[in-house]
């Protein structure tokens, strides 16, 4: 699949997209992810009824710098994302979030509605759930999270090789699928992204105060709330929690899915996507 690359100029700087597919225009983006032309599992689910703008936030790829901290914030995305939506011409996009990327789109829809003609959160959270959960893997608690948090701090070691980096991180996902003897399903070399250790570290300590629930009645565009019953990252009380505070939301649960619904029940998935606009 191509992605054509852009780099977009707005009065909040450059950044760079990738675009995909024709319809309704689609924004993707991520906290802390870095994308290039091979693309994105999540955004690639989209590109057969939709055209995907995936973006590149700051300090990932070719797009602006931060010359302040707090360009880092989640709030500061979303304001570079509405810039960029007017640049790019349209009136209204969707906007489709997975995990951070979902955080990122609950504070599009608390504070740009009317920016967007729907919201997709997949996976995500409107509070911190790593300490408030034992059934989150960032929590100590759970069974799994030492081992986790093993393979995070050797991936960061800068010394370690391109083939032991892919072998950690093939680990690491398999602790966020239902079905771990699957991955080579889901996964192929093909789609290759880094991260951004300066907005992960941003994240991390930004995830702290985080807690917009007392504010999810102010999302008035249609919200379809998706997640997997037995996601490991974000667990999916905090998607049930959502569901009851969104005004006009669907919420669905992938019954044999953990934090990649989008790939463990595709098709269930893009049935459920198809109809977005």
């Amino acid at each position: 699949m191509k992605w054509i690359r852009q780099n977009i100029s707005t009065e909040r700087g450059i950044f760079e997209i990738f675009i995909s597919g024709k319809g309704t225009p689609v924004c993707i983006t991520h906290n802390y992810s870095e994308f290039n032309e091979t693309g994105d599992y999540f955004a690639k689910t989209f590109t057969d009824h939709h055209k995907v703008i995936l973006v590149n936030l700051r300090e990932t790829g070719n797009s602006a710098k931060a010359t302040e901290p707090y360009q880092l914030s989640m709030i500061e995305a979303v304001l570079d994302l509405e810039e960029i939506r007017i640049e790019l011409g349209y009136e209204k996009w969707i906007f489709a979030g997975h995990s951070t990327g979902g955080m990122i789109g609950i504070l599009y829809g608390i504070h740009f509605s009317n920016s967007l003609n729907s919201l997709i959160l997949v996976g995500t959270s409107a509070r911190e759930f790593t300490l408030s959960s034992k059934d989150c893997i960032y929590n100590s608690n759970h069974p799994q999270n030492k081992r986790m948090i093993e393979l995070l701090s050797n991936l960061k070691i800068g010394t370690i090789s391109e083939y032991e980096k892919e072998i950690l991180t093939k680990e690491r996902i398999k602790l966020s699928l239902y079905n771990p003897d699957q991955y080579e399903e889901y996964f192929t070399p093909h789609i290759q992204k880094k991260i951004s250790s300066k907005r992960l570290d941003f994240f991390n300590r930004e995830l702290s105060i985080y807690d917009v629930t007392r504010q999810l009645e102010k999302i008035s565009t249609n919200t379809l709330i998706m997640c997997g019953r037995y996601d490991v990252q974000c667990p999916i009380q905090f998607s049930i929690e959502m569901s009851q505070l969104i005004p006009n939301n669907q919420f669905i649960i992938f019954e044999k899915s953990n934090h990649y619904p989008f790939l463990e029940e595709q098709d269930k998935y893009k049935e459920n996507i198809v109809s977005i606009s």
